[in-house]
């Protein structure tokens, strides 16, 4: 795989929101990306996907700060911010990765891992459909005025 440039440094904050939009609350972390795609905050790139997968490790690699949204079920009903660290090795198991892995795979490939940090919302609902809970709704919200907080 290609290697970053040795003199290209790692700037800006990626928003990585993933999740099965065809499972209602499940989509959380890509409806958070789009609402933040939408602000065009400078120095924040959005990714939006299904599952984490390889080949995000390069643009997970060539930002400063990476934040990985993400429904969570089995969590307190409030949105929680936690930093992540990169796993000890990038080994992936089954279809798809964690965010610590990911920032492994970046740091072992493209020779950089940036800071990153998870952010989870409370969900509720795992129906078929695209339509937010009243629960997810209310994180969304949340979750995206964190994203600003840290894009300041």
């Amino acid at each position: 795989m290609p290697q970053s440039a040795p003199n290209q440094r790692p700037e800006g904050l990626l928003i990585l929101g993933y999740g099965n939009t065809l499972r209602r609350d499940d989509g959380v972390g890509p409806k958070v990306a789009e609402a933040v795609a939408a602000l065009n905050l400078p120095g924040v790139r959005v990714l939006d996907c299904a599952l984490l997968t390889p080949e995000l490790a390069d643009p997970i690699s060539q930002a400063a700060k990476v934040v990985f949204v993400d429904a969570a079920v089995d969590a307190p009903r409030v949105v929680q911010l936690r930093e992540v660290a990169p796993a000890g090795n990038c080994q992936i198991m089954a279809h798809a990765a964690n965010p610590a892995t990911m920032l492994a795979l970046a740091r072992d490939v493209f020779g950089h891992a940036p800071a990153g940090w998870l952010l989870t919302i409370p969900i509720e609902d795992l129906g078929i459909g695209d339509e937010l809970s009243p629960l997810a709704q209310k994180g969304c919200s949340a979750a995206i005025e964190e994203i600003k907080r840290l894009a300041r």
